[in-house]
């Protein structure tokens, strides 16, 4: 890591940009705004890729140096740039899979657990890949909580059924309500058969800064994506590729592997990123590495501590709160209430949360939450729930799931999402073939996945989460 003579890291981007923004500079370049603008943006902070200015994908000055201060920070073999989030890094992984993969002709498989954000899907119809899922107990959309012994049964299934293993596996850990995979044990798994562990860890950035070993890097995982901006003080877009360090306690053939991943990741940020990287996000993502380098784990742990107070403290008073990441307090629905219903009580508390449906409620917080903001929160969840004496606040039964035991697969996700699509009502979808993948924003996690058909079961979810209308592959009806 880079330090200035005063001890703290250093900025490299942020310092170019302030310096080039100093007074008689005259912009004869892009952005339109020429640092002026409307006066109500930053417009001063945002340039282009201009001499001195680095660039994102062919990174050798001030970005390389920043990335390089990132790497440092989370212990990684790299640690590279998003400014397109993590929907960009997972496209980057699959697609370094894949690459990785190259077997004498034969379709790229990815096994997956089948709670993946749409991004997933739709790097898989650009990229062409076969998925396979793993279903978890099926109990949830959201979450989808893999085993290790899942996990083997359908890698030895596949040996014994088609005589070839996947090409990677894919998990989502923590998943939207925050739960989280045991990564260790699958990541030695997936090692024992030679196989990359790729991790979709959007909610789990920070999770390298805990005093116990919890991201997925520091368990065993090869590769892994992080929105910076979701759990880290990081403009919305801001996101990191990461790629496993590995030991010689790793064995040769992981080493090469990760090496593999190591040279080929710019690239594979660069096919799926636009020339135009948002140099706003990249301070962002500069200014975060001094953060984390000035006192950002103890910072985190004091935190931690006051929200493990709260979580205990509502657990006492009756409040259904689930285990969880860190930094996530997730509510199980009641009889009494269901989340979107929290929801609406806590805005009238000035309290906003990320994520509510008839199952749960969830709210994400981070060291930038005052402990003001915690009391807050405190008298307002024991004022919502002490509202209704009387009523029962035990968790609703389990609600009937979607059918998730194999879909029926029509067509393949790219053929599906490349199709000529329409829009159709729900109550008109059963049978058809789904085109686009059809998600609640939030979680984004797919109800159908593209080239499945549409089931009855399926019709009821989308009627849970309010969706109305439904796009589906022209003409597959006659499919």
């Amino acid at each position: 890591m880079d330090r200035d003579h005063s001890g703290k890291m250093n900025t490299p981007i942020c310092d170019f940009v302030r310096d080039y923004n100093a007074p008689g500079r005259i912009r004869m370049h892009m952005p339109g705004h020429k640092g002026r603008g409307t006066g109500r943006l930053s417009e001063a902070l945002d340039i282009t890729e201009i001499l001195g200015a680095d660039a994102l994908y062919e990174a050798s000055g001030i970005i390389r140096e920043s990335e390089e201060n990132a790497a440092a920070l989370f212990g990684t073999g790299a640690t590279l740039y998003s400014t397109e989030g993590s929907s960009q890094v997972i496209r980057a992984m699959l697609y370094l899979a894949g690459l990785r993969a190259k077997r004498n002709g034969e379709r790229v498989t990815i096994l997956a657990a089948r709670n993946v954000h749409k991004a997933f899907i739709y790097a898989a119809a650009l990229l062409d890949y076969d998925v396979e899922w793993l279903y978890g107990d099926g109990s949830s959309l959201i979450s989808c909580e893999v085993t290790e012994r899942e996990l083997e049964n359908t890698l030895k299934k596949a040996l014994k059924t088609r005589g070839r293993l996947p090409d990677a596996v894919f998990i989502t850990s923590p998943d939207y309500l925050g739960k989280t995979a045991d990564i260790r044990a699958l990541a030695g798994l997936c090692h024992a058969y030679g196989l990359p562990l790729l991790v979709d860890n959007a909610h789990g950035a920070y999770l390298h800064f805990l005093p116990e070993e919890a991201h997925p890097l520091d368990l065993g995982a090869d590769l892994c994506c992080d929105s910076a901006h979701k759990t880290l003080p990081v403009l919305t877009g801001g996101a990191y590729l990461q790629v496993a360090k590995g030991t010689e306690e790793s064995g040769l053939k992981r080493q090469e592997m990760l090496r593999f991943f190591r040279e080929n990741a710019r690239g594979a940020l660069a096919l799926f990123g636009s020339t135009s990287p948002s140099y706003l996000i990249l301070q962002s993502l500069d200014a975060c590495n001094a953060y984390l380098a000035d006192g950002y784990r103890e910072k985190l742990e004091r935190f931690v501590g006051k929200l493990d107070a709260l979580k205990k403290e509502l657990l006492e008073a009756g409040i259904p709160v689930m285990k969880t990441d860190p930094l996530k307090l997730s509510l199980a629905a009641g009889k009494a209430r269901d989340g979107r219903k929290i929801a609406e009580a806590l805005r009238m508390y000035g309290i906003e949360c990320e994520f509510a449906d008839e199952d749960a409620l969830v709210l994400m917080l981070t060291p930038e939450n005052t402990e003001e903001e915690l009391r807050i929160l405190s008298e307002a969840l024991t004022e919502i729930y002490g509202s209704a004496p009387g009523e029962e606040e035990k968790p609703r039964e389990k609600a009937r799931t979607l059918k998730m035991n194999r879909p029926e697969r029509v067509l393949s996700i790219r053929e599906a999402v490349l199709s000529p699509h329409e829009v159709i009502p729900v109550e008109d979808a059963a049978g058809r073939i789904a085109g686009a993948p059809t998600v609640s924003c939030p979680p984004a996690v797919p109800i159908v996945v593209s080239g499945e058909r549409i089931t009855e079961d399926a019709l009821e979810w989308f009627r849970r989460y309010g969706i109305r209308e439904v796009e589906v592959v022209l003409h597959s009806s006659t499919l």
